[in-house]
């Protein structure tokens, strides 16, 4: 009996030992994680802040904590379950799914350039009326609207993360899913938070007896419709790099045409990394067009058959 509790307590050191030792790569493993959806970050970092614009300025940090709640429930509760679930049994799914989503981020990257350079025409209505809602149901509707849109960013986030670790022992998957769902969370949301409140902070600053004081909050002020707008190009921007390259690395021939690129170029890394960046988001708005005209075609096709 005593042996039996011996060997007992010996696979149970045996098996903290590689626990522990899978843990201490967690800090790499969540770092290169990181930078792989870098450009995620960047998109889902410059798409929050509209959703406050035009807003009570007293709710706008309520507003970006139930987003951030929401977000961090649905990394942690719904998506990194859902992944390890589908990695265990269905592995193969998960590149073809990473690529819907790279597709979906090329449409929604080409939507932006094109009405960049085609603004939208107003929608009118019959009945001319204009629908009236409420503080309380706009601010509804903005959470609603800021969660669907984090929740695709999320899930490629997830996917991604997962892929990086794929091969990893259970505990490290875990333990590095986790770890980037808090921190990525924590820092959008934290960073989207001093951005939208840099306004207020400008006219506390511009409030101030100094004069050098009362000119940078001023400044302050001035700048941030400017920020918010580059905010907005380089967020496009990175939804059509990332989606792209998540695409191309589902396609063989095409990943390999961009390594070769990328290879040729090697001697001067920052030339190849900005070629390989150019050549993702050409694709993205090649691949977003084709994918708006599909919608458009199956939109008319089903208004005709109704």
């Amino acid at each position: 009996m005593p042996s039996g509790l011996l060997a007992l307590l010996d696979d149970v050191a045996a098996l903290v030992k590689v626990s522990a030792a899978s843990l201490d790569d967690v800090p790499t493993q969540v770092a290169k994680t990181t930078g792989k959806v870098s450009g995620i970050v960047i998109d889902d970092t410059a798409v929050t802040p509209k959703y406050v614009v035009g807003l009570d300025p007293s709710r706008e940090l309520s507003i970006i904590w139930q987003i951030a709640k929401k977000s961090l429930f649905n990394k942690i509760l719904l998506l990194t379950p859902a992944a390890l679930v589908l990695g265990y049994f269905a592995p193969f799914a998960i590149t073809p799914i990473l690529m819907l989503g790279g597709a979906y981020l090329c449409f929604e990257g080409y939507e932006k350039v094109h009405s960049m350079f085609v603004p939208h025409a107003e929608e009118t209505h019959g009945t001319g009326e204009v629908k009236v809602i409420t503080p309380e149901e706009l601010e509804k509707e903005r959470v609603t609207s800021a969660v669907r849109t984090d929740l695709i960013l999320s899930s490629e986030i997830v996917a991604i993360t997962y892929s990086t670790v794929s091969d990893q022992p259970l505990v490290t998957q875990i333990a590095v899913m986790l770890a980037v769902a808090v921190f990525i969370t924590a820092a959008v949301y934290g960073f989207v938070g001093l951005i939208v409140k840099a306004d207020d902070f400008g006219m506390h600053l511009a409030k101030k007896k100094n004069a050098s004081t009362q000119q940078l909050g001023r400044n302050i002020v001035k700048f941030m419709p400017t920020f918010l707008s580059i905010l907005g190009y380089v967020g496009t921007a990175a939804m059509l790099w990332v989606g792209a390259e998540i695409v191309i690395h589902g396609i063989p021939f095409l990943h390999h045409l961009v390594e070769a690129m990328e290879h040729a170029l090697a001697d001067i890394p920052v030339l190849a990394w900005l070629a390989k960046v150019v050549a993702c988001a050409i694709f993205g708005i090649i691949l977003g067009f084709v994918i708006e005209k599909i919608v458009v075609l199956v939109k008319g096709m089903l208004k005709r058959s109704k």
